[in-house]
């Protein structure tokens, strides 16, 4: 999909308020609410725009934890990346999960409470994964950066 100066300002202002209302959209974008309105519905129908989602706070929700967990698989054909990406899937702390290229497979965000909460996310199910070989965690410090809009070109 080809975008436009319009459509680059509809998805800006999209991502830093998902609940705009559209004659507010229109307005910041200058277009008529009907334009609007269509673009953005041609965007969601499009797939550019997946959802909207409400952002919830980390700390407060419980999970103020992130662990960046490295996955080798004992093989890596396409049943085993099946069978491991099916059940990573089901594991509600799992916030991300990478296959990459380098010295591991996976690359896996998980949030947790603390150490202990990880203690069992790891023994209970990271390890118990399908074809896991080996996992290597590191915890988070700090968040730096943690960009929730997407450059829009």
């Amino acid at each position: 999909m080809s975008l436009d100066r319009f459509d680059r300002a509809i998805l800006q202002a999209l991502q830093i308020d998902g609940r705009i209302a559209n004659s507010q959209l229109a307005e910041r974008v200058n277009l008529s609410e009907s334009a609007c309105l269509r673009r953005v519905r041609a965007l969601e129908e499009s797939g550019l725009i997946e959802g909207y989602t409400a952002r919830i706070n980390q700390q407060r929700a419980g999970c103020p934890v992130n662990v960046f967990v490295n996955i080798t698989l004992d093989r890596q054909d396409e049943v085993d990346l099946r069978k491991f990406e099916e059940a990573v899937r089901k594991i509600p702390e799992v916030m991300e999960c990478y296959l990459m290229t380098g010295d591991y497979d996976y690359v896996v965000r998980v949030v947790v409470a603390d150490t202990a909460d990880f203690e069992r996310l790891h023994s209970k199910y990271l390890t118990r994964l399908p074809g896991v070989a080996r996992v290597h965690s590191s915890f988070a410090l700090r968040t730096v950066q943690k960009s929730k809009e997407l450059p829009i070109r």
